[in-house]
């Protein structure tokens, strides 16, 4: 049976989150979260818009085509059952995509300074308080 372009693309797809996901560890610049947030809102509503259209290909089934041991009426209702779990995971994803589009609007607003390289050093003729690693 051959994949078809959306078996190939999903597949595509689940490999690139991932990678992303190995590398989110370790942003170092702060300046790319900003690009990583929009592309994430951007990538989850094409995952929802996907869902959508995965689930009404069930809800357009003939009603005699889906069958589930033998029984069309069986069929029918699981097909509505998955049309409906993935109808709901797409809304799911669409709020989510709208909560990390909020992060991104809030992410704009901060700059970040370049770091203080004499921060982490300790100052000449300093000693530590006891116990509290804090020097004086």
């Amino acid at each position: 049976m051959p994949i078809s372009d959306s078996s190939t693309h999903a597949a595509q797809a689940r490999e690139s989150l991932r990678h992303l996901a190995h590398s989110g560890r370790r942003i170092e610049d702060p300046g790319e979260r900003y690009d990583l947030l929009g592309d994430i809102s951007l990538a989850l509503n094409s995952m929802a818009q996907s869902l959508h259209q995965i689930a009404r290909v069930h809800d357009s089934l003939e009603h005699g085509r889906a069958r589930v041991a033998e029984s069309a009426r069986s069929g029918r209702a699981t097909s509505y059952a998955v049309s409906w779990e993935v109808h709901r995971s797409a809304e799911i994803l669409t709020q989510a995509a709208s909560s990390v589009d909020r992060a991104c609007q809030n992410e704009a607003r901060i700059s970040y300074a370049p770091p203080d390289p004499t921060l982490n050093q300790p100052i000449s003729g300093s000693r530590a308080i006891a116990g509290t690693g804090i020097q004086r």
